[in-house]
């Protein structure tokens, strides 16, 4: 025991951990959006992507699923979190540009958007577009 009892002993206030939590800037959340909702200017980004297979595809008993009726498929965007900018809106299409300078159109019918806070829109386009 010689050179361990030089060692401070623990008491059970000296076991609770005490952590403080350093954040200078304040967690912010994307926001789900109507297609209604959509504006010229605003930062949004693809949440989800949603397929649709004809039934008869999709191996299933057709009492249970009518040949007529599609299977809808939900899956996340490998793209979630790309801000994306509006640039024109024709429901149920939306023109989009990416950080790195090309445009795509979107059918909000087959996709989920959500707004992206006007921080993390910016922060992320701007380093988005250096890597491209």
């Amino acid at each position: 025991m010689g050179a361990l009892a030089h060692w401070p002993r623990r008491t059970q206030q000296d076991a609770t951990m005490k952590t403080l939590a350093y954040t200078h800037e304040p967690t912010e959340l994307a926001r789900p959006l109507a297609a209604e909702d959509l504006r010229c200017g605003n930062f949004i980004a693809v949440l989800e992507e949603i397929f649709e297979y004809p039934s008869y595809l999709w191996c299933a008993d057709p009492h249970v699923l009518p040949p007529r009726e599609p299977v809808c498929v939900r899956w996340r965007s490998p793209d979630a979190g790309r801000p994306l900018k509006i640039k024109a809106i024709c429901l149920p299409y939306v023109l989009v540009k990416m950080p790195h300078g090309a445009h795509k159109s979107l059918d909000v019918r087959q996709c989920r958007l959500v707004r992206l806070s006007d921080r993390y829109a910016k922060k992320a386009w701007k380093n988005l577009t250096k890597v491209h």
